[in-house]
């Protein structure tokens, strides 16, 4: 019998863009879970639903493992677990329907889990983790298997139900870690690393694996969900990060790294005691990072560069300065432009992130978002719709136009959950013809560990072909304007959310 049985709602074959894009890491966040349990004595198992089927995999996983205990614990460094996926929720409800059949303890933590500990209760659960939750998780686990006092009220971040009347406990919030170098390094040896490896190296002809850095984000953009770290952000020593590295590229062969950090390069002295590290250790690998604009000045452009940054993608999120400010992104459209040009002279790739649809954005707005796009010319971009998720001050403003649809199936989902300027069919509209134009100018299998965004395998589209894409586009804009959109000037905001 295994203590605990850890596993994750993402199943790559779920999410018809992922697949396309063929690019699955292991779950991170999980993984430092299982590590630290196993750290502190107890025995655990890992069923990875990312490429394995969770419908018959998980069943079989609990008869072989038959754990105490199962968690559900989602990789909340994984983009793809924060957007609260509609399909992710219904495999993390199917696996509870298992563990409960097998008479197994049912602890889940997540965002969705977060935002929703009702539902989760609801559907069977024993405990939803709130928030950052590996510690969390070890209290309650030597609480459950009686290598501590079974005092759960006293154990910090846990929702669960009194077994006297039904009702919700929340017990006061666990304070955020300061030193993530307190956690052993994450429990690769669990997953089946050839599996990646294999699916790697078919599409793109070599193999990635993911790491973190820091955890959190101390920006405040009105729209994006923190419902684990919230506006903290906490970062590892340079030196752990450097060695974990060159431990990933000889342990595991790895020849490409994705840092999966909400915002990389923060402190311009980290960043180059990070350079330094990497390059004593011999253990530079080229890795891509997700950051911001303003933070991409020459100086740390350049030690990204000797550190192996090879891809930096951006949230620009738009060209129009007005949408910028009513978002709260803190960033001056200059800044963009400028970025673009120090990454360039760095060698290093600049792709930038997209939102269209932000309550009050217009036809206007949107041209200068692909002015600034046609301007710039960045390596690749990622084009999505504004997301309303539960906890923000965005979410706030538009809730009462929300419909019964409040999540997006898959990644690929892209429908507007609120009154637009303009329908879903639009957007998805000019979505396709602006990746269909920076297709024309990206390498095609030029640039090493170039990948894709959106079109991989996919042939630049002939200029008459490009021209017809941006002529329905301008014909929808005509026929899919909405009547009645949503316009910031109109929203009732809280005192919280004056600038």
């Amino acid at each position: 019998m295994t203590d605990v049985l850890l596993t994750h709602s993402y199943h790559l074959y779920y999410d018809r863009k992922q697949v396309r894009k063929m690019q699955p890491y292991p779950p991170l966040g999980t993984l430092y879970a299982a590590a630290l349990l196993r750290e502190k004595g107890f025995s655990v198992a890992l069923f990875d639903s990312m490429l394995e089927d969770p419908k018959r995999g998980f069943p079989a996983a609990i008869a072989r493992h038959r754990p105490r205990i199962v968690a559900i614990y989602e990789d909340n460094f994984n983009f793809l677990s924060k957007m609260c996926l509609s399909r992710m929720r219904e495999v993390a409800f199917g696996m509870i329907d298992a563990a409960r059949k097998a008479g197994a303890e049912i602890i889940v933590n997540g965002s969705d889990a977060t935002d929703h500990v009702a539902d989760y209760l609801q559907q069977g659960v024993d405990f939803v983790i709130l928030g950052e939750a590996e510690w969390t998780l070890l209290e309650l686990v030597e609480s459950l298997t009686g290598s501590r006092p079974p005092e759960l009220e006293e154990i910090r971040g846990l929702a669960f139900r009194n077994e006297d009347d039904g009702q919700m406990i929340r017990t006061p919030p666990r304070p955020l870690m300061r030193d993530l170098d307190r956690l052993p390094p994450p429990a690769r040896d669990l997953v089946d690393m050839e599996r990646y490896r294999e699916a790697w190296r078919r599409a793109h002809g070599f193999f990635s694996l993911n790491i973190v850095a820091s955890r959190g984000c101390p920006y405040r953009c009105n729209w994006c969900a923190k419902p684990i770290y919230g506006d903290s952000f906490h970062f590892r020593s340079a030196g752990s990060v450097a060695r974990e590295i060159a431990s990933i590229k000889k342990e595991h062969g790895a020849d490409h790294l994705w840092f999966a950090d909400d915002i990389f390069g923060l402190k311009p002295a980290w960043v180059s005691e990070f350079a330094d590290e990497v390059e004593k250790l011999d253990a530079v690998v080229p890795f891509k990072m997700q950051s911001r604009a303003d933070l991409m000045r020459p100086e740390t452009a350049q030690a990204l560069r000797r550190a192996g940054c090879v891809e930096a993608w951006m949230g620009v999120e738009s060209g129009s300065q007005k949408i910028l400010d009513d978002m709260d992104k803190g960033l001056r459209i200059e800044q963009v432009a400028t970025a673009r040009e120090n990454l360039r002279r760095a060698a290093i790739r600049a792709c930038f992130f997209l939102q269209f649809g932000y309550a009050g954005e217009e036809w206007e707005d949107i041209q200068k978002t692909v002015a600034l796009v046609r301007r710039t010319q960045p390596d690749d971009i990622g084009v999505s719709v504004s997301y309303p998720l539960p906890g923000t001050r965005f979410y706030k403003r538009v809730r009462e136009q929300l419909g019964s649809k409040t999540h997006w199936i898959d990644s690929e989902d892209l429908s507007m959950m609120f009154q637009g300027a303009y329908t879903t069919q639009f957007y998805r509209a000019l979505r396709d013809a602006l990746h269909a134009e920076v297709d024309i100018w990206r390498p095609n299998g030029a640039a090493n560990f170039c990948l894709s965004n959106e079109r991989d395998g996919a042939d630049p589209l002939q200029a008459h072909e490009l021209q017809a894409l941006w002529a329905r586009v301008e014909e929808m804009e005509r026929s899919c304007r909405n009547s009645n959109p949503t316009w910031l000037p109109a929203l009732a905001c809280t005192g919280a959310e004056t600038r």
